[in-house]
C-alpha cells in the first residue's frame, strides 16, 4: 500500500499512514485528467456573449445609392459588415458550453488526480486541525513548517456538517494568498442503508494547487466513498 506522512497542527511529522491503492496509486489516465479540467471550466462559463448580425443592426433598410453610374462599388445596406456600425459576420450568440462525463470517468478521474500528488510527494495529511479560533497566521505557519506552499486544503470526516474546529481552520485559510479549503463530509444513513457525502473535492483545485493537505479523517471518508 502507499503511504504518506501525517503532521500534527506544529508542522511536524508525526507518523506514516498507509492509504488505499485503489484511490490514492490507481492509473494516472491524462486523458481523462484534461477532460476533467475541461468540463469543470466549460461548465463554469456563462455564454451570455452576443453581437448583432447585420440583420439585427437597426437601420440599413434603403439602399445607400443606386446600383450603377456613381463611381461607387455597388452597395445593398450601409448596416453591411463592411460598414462601420455595421452587423458582425459570424457573430457570437448565447450557448451552452457544458457537457457531461459518466460517473466512471469522473471517478477515474478524480482518483487519477489524488495518484498523482502521492505519486509527486505533494500529499500532506494532517492529523487533526485544532483551531478554538480563525487565525490565519497559525494556518500559515502550518502550511510553510510542511512545506505546503500553495495549498488545496480538504477538511471533513464522519459528520452531517463541518465542526467548529473545521470551520475555523477554513476562515483562517481564507486570507491567505494561493490557498483554498473545502469541505468532504459523509454521513451513515443506517436507517435507509447508505451514506450522504458533501464534497467539495475536484479534479481541477487538485491539479492546480501545488500542494494537497487532506485532514487524517476525511482521507478516510474519501476512501469509503472511492475504494
Amino acid at each position: 500500500m502507499a503511504s504518506v506522512s501525517v503532521y500534527n497542527m506544529d508542522g511536524k511529522e508525526v507518523e506514516k499512514m498507509d492509504v488505499n491503492d485503489s484511490v490514492f496509486a490507481a492509473p494516472i489516465n491524462e486523458h481523462l485528467l484534461h477532460k476533467a479540467v475541461v468540463l469543470q471550466l466549460a461548465n463554469k462559463r456563462q455564454g451570455t456573449q452576443k453581437a448583432k448580425t447585420r440583420s439585427e443592426v437597426r437601420g440599413g433598410g434603403r439602399k445607400p445609392w443606386r446600383q450603377k453610374g456613381t463611381g461607387h462599388a455597388r452597395q445593398g445596406s450601409i448596416r453591411s459588415p463592411q460598414w462601420t456600425g455595421g452587423g458582425v459576420v459570424f457573430a457570437p450568440t448565447p450557448r451552452d458550453y457544458s457537457f457531461k462525463m459518466n460517473k466512471k470517468e469522473k471517478e477515474a478521474a478524480l482518483k487519477a488526480a489524488l495518484s498523482a500528488k502521492v505519486k509527486d510527494s505533494q500529499l500532506y495529511v494532517v492529523d487533526e486541525f485544532k483551531f478554538d479560533e480563525p487565525k490565519t497566521k497559525t494556518m500559515n505557519e502550518l502550511l510553510t513548517k510542511m512545506g505546503a506552499g500553495k495549498a488545496f486544503i480538504v477538511l471533513g470526516g464522519e459528520g452531517a456538517a463541518p465542526s467548529d474546529a473545521q470551520k475555523n481552520a477554513a476562515l483562517s485559510a481564507r486570507n491567505i494568498q494561493g490557498v483554498r479549503s473545502t469541505y468532504f463530509l459523509r454521513e451513515e444513513n443506517k436507517e435507509a442503508g447508505n451514506a450522504t457525502v458533501t464534497s467539495g473535492l475536484n479534479v481541477y483545485d487538485i491539479l492546480k494547487y501545488d500542494a494537497l493537505v487532506i485532514e487524517k479523517n476525511a482521507i478516510k471518508a474519501i476512501e469509503e466513498v472511492y475504494a
